[in-house]
């Protein structure tokens, strides 16, 4: 996979924001300052008018975005992760999930890699804070398609939705002609009948890697990527936890909250199955280049083979 095309997911939005803005004018973009971090500055060089800086100020952002929807505008409010789902969680909360206002948060620069930002700006919580409100869509892509096809169907979604976007460029691996985004819908990437690998985010990468290795050790998995963690596909993930029997879970974020959270309820309650979480282990994150602290995480493809070849 080292020799595929490599696009941060970041940059996708900022693209597919500029795409979609051409089709609808009700589309506005808030940033905090940071419209070049989280390539909002492309919509902005095609839309200025169309986008709002609102400064260091990411609660009062959410509280802008809240009223622009109720004019029937549909915002795309951006920032860090750890600054949509942290510093402004009671807003988003309260402003826009409590009311149920149809505003979109893109949210870049999420999990570990991050990188050298360190434990501050690496937020390893954000899928489990936001999964926790209610009518909150949380969806999480894999690389440039995904991410592109995420935002179009925000858009066309009536509601909140939570967008999670990494920085590090990571392989595109959804380039196929029967490639098809659905909000709650995951998708079968490899077929498999010894365990089964769902993952999300820029981990479906990772679990194709180790899948691979695992190929050649004789055990056959099953990889599954899951880009919305809210609403979670429980048929599909019932149905593998069913044929293999065993289910893995991958993700960057915390193993607390998260894809594996979401997946361990619903076989808890429909289809008991051992699960295996990786991920974040309850731990906070440190500074370092993004590829050595995946390595050191174990959320690599070598580090996904490993733990899923101990466990198996």
């Amino acid at each position: 996979m080292s020799e595929v095309k490599k696009i941060a997911t970041r940059q996708s939005y900022g693209e597919a924001l500029a795409e979609l803005g051409k089709e609808h004018e009700n589309l506005v973009v808030l940033d905090a300052d940071l419209a070049n971090a989280t390539k909002t500055d492309t919509f902005k060089k095609v839309f200025p008018e169309r986008h709002i800086d609102c400064g260091i100020a990411e609660c009062n952002m959410m509280g802008i975005a809240a009223g622009l929807s109720t004019t029937g505008k549909v915002p795309f409010v951006s920032t860090f992760a750890m600054f949509a789902s942290g510093r402004a969680y009671e807003q988003v909360r309260n402003s826009i999930g409590y009311p149920h206002l149809n505003v979109k948060i893109g949210a870049t620069h999420a999990g570990i890699s991050v990188g050298e930002d360190g434990a501050s700006h690496q937020c390893n919580e954000d899928l489990a804070l936001m999964r926790e409100i209610p009518g909150m869509v949380v969806i999480n892509p894999s690389d440039d398609i995904e991410a592109k096809a995420a935002v179009k169907a925000a858009y066309e979604h009536e509601g909140p939705v939570y967008l999670r976007f990494g920085r590090l460029a990571v392989p595109v691996i959804n380039d196929n002609p029967d490639y098809k985004f659905e909000i709650g819908k995951g998708v079968v990437l490899k077929e498999g009948t010894d365990v089964t690998i769902i993952a999300t985010g820029l981990c479906v990468g990772s679990a194709l890697e180790a899948a691979e290795m695992l190929e050649k050790d004789g055990v056959s998995a099953q990889v599954v990527n899951i880009h919305t963690i809210k609403p979670l596909d429980e048929e599909l993930v019932v149905a593998c936890a069913k044929k293999t029997g065993k289910v893995v879970t991958v993700e960057e974020h915390s193993v607390i909250g998260g894809l594996g959270s979401a997946v361990c309820d619903t076989l808890c309650a429909k289809a008991p199955t051992q699960v295996l979480k990786i991920g974040v282990q309850d731990v906070f994150g440190e500074s370092g280049p993004a590829v050595e602290l995946l390595k050191k995480y174990k959320l690599d493809g070598a580090g996904v083979y490993e733990q899923v070849k101990a466990w198996v």
